[in-house]
């Protein structure tokens, strides 16, 4: 089989698409066809061996996957060969197949594609646990989304406002921002790529917006976004934090003080590793949520597996535009 495997630290040119041997269900694992692969900002940080889990090289990035089941280990029950699935796999996914322990694995609802499928996983998963556990969002609330544009930034907008709250999106491009209010967002506020000389202006945007305060300020961006957005955080307001493709900031800690408020770490890898039962309804949810039509896969591009170091690029260079799947 194909696999795009990375076998020395690097940036999204340094993956070899090779053949390797098929995988073989160990027991207590199922062995997926892969149909679809999302693509995620922790990708990029696993082949330059910046992520806090390092993975064995060589391998395969790509951590959710949909596909088919084509074999099953011993002692395996609730899958047969043949069924539609979703996984989390830390790694492997840009393969064409992948052995895969059972219980990280999730069948597939009908009407559900396997684009769709395997990109309402990580991101989606991320933005529910951040408002309602971490956040705990009330309905009439505001909510200002950095990086709204982006995979986590665009599945915080429309959990956001399924949940009843008025969404503010931020975004460094106009089609981010209108990809943000195509999802939901009622307002905008654009800021630039890189930290400007004066910062001030910035933040005077994002207290227009957001009018008396944030009452929740979701940023997987981090970076010099986090000094500013964090000023216009309302009185007992929540700042979470997600993330941090534009860098890990160093907040200043008499902000929380005179604001009053929380700031929160979201690490969703914990959670689904500590508190399976609340996973498994956060996840009823979403698929509710999905088959009435609420909630939009929002996926901007598909790249076949040769391709799948430029759908990675697209993150590295802050080009992506709500998800990104490599399809097979």
């Amino acid at each position: 089989m194909r696999a795009l495997l990375s076998r020395e630290p690097g940036g999204p040119e340094t993956l070899k698409l090779v053949d390797v041997p098929g995988p073989v269900a160990a027991p207590g694992q199922i062995v997926i066809a892969i149909k679809a692969c999302g693509v995620n900002y922790p990708d990029l940080l696993m082949i330059q061996d910046l992520y806090q889990v390092k993975a064995p090289r060589p391998f395969a990035p790509g951590a959710e996957i949909a596909g088919v089941v084509t074999a099953l280990g011993d002692d395996v029950t609730g899958f047969r060969v043949g069924d539609r699935v979703t996984a989390r796999i830390g790694t492997g996914g840009m393969a064409e197949a992948v052995a895969v322990d059972a219980t990280r694995c999730a069948p597939i609802p009908d009407g559900m594609s396997f684009v769709d499928a395997a990109v309402m996983q990580f991101t989606f998963e991320t933005a529910l646990y951040a408002l309602r556990n971490r956040a705990q969002l009330k309905p009439g609330e505001t909510v200002l989304v950095l990086g709204a544009g982006g995979g986590v930034g665009i599945a915080a907008v429309q959990v956001a406002r399924i949940m009843g709250a008025r969404v503010i999106a931020a975004a460094s491009s106009d089609d981010k921002l209108a990809f943000a209010r195509q999802h939901g967002a009622v307002g905008g506020v654009l800021y630039p790529a890189s930290a400007p000389a004066d910062r001030k202006e910035i933040g005077q945007r994002f207290k227009a917006a957001v009018g008396a305060g944030a009452d929740v300020v979701i940023d997987p961006a981090g970076g010099w976004l986090a000094d500013t957005a964090i000023r216009c955080v309302a009185d007992g307001g929540r700042y979470a934090v997600l993330g941090f493709t534009a860098g890990i900031p160093s907040l200043p800690l008499n902000l929380p003080l005179l604001k009053n408020c929380d700031v929160l770490g979201v690490n969703w890898r914990t959670f689904t590793l500590t508190q399976p039962e609340a996973l498994a309804a956060n996840k009823a949810e979403l698929q509710s949520w999905y088959k009435q039509g609420l909630l939009s896969a929002g996926v901007s591009a598909q790249f076949p597996l040769a391709q799948g170091g430029e759908a990675i690029r697209l993150l590295a260079d802050r080009r992506a535009v709500g998800k990104i799947v490599v399809t097979f």
